[in-house]
């Protein structure tokens, strides 16, 4: 049962990382702020940081299941 839930945690952190780096990319391309009244180069890079981190969460979930 719990293979189950790591496999679930896995898929929603790994989806959200995913999103998240790819919404960043595509505001950063269009040179659109990512966050509204912040430096637009620590935003981007934040937001980064943690679509990584939301990313290597996910697979760390997955080697658990």
């Amino acid at each position: 049962m719990e293979s189950v839930t790591a496999v679930f945690a896995g898929t929603a952190f790994a989806l959200f990382g995913a999103a998240l780096l790819v919404w960043t990319g595509a505001r950063t391309i269009q040179r659109a702020p990512v966050a509204h009244g912040v430096s637009p180069v620590a935003s981007a890079a934040l937001a980064t940081l943690f679509g990584v981190l939301f990313l290597a969460l996910g697979v760390w979930c997955f080697t658990r299941a």
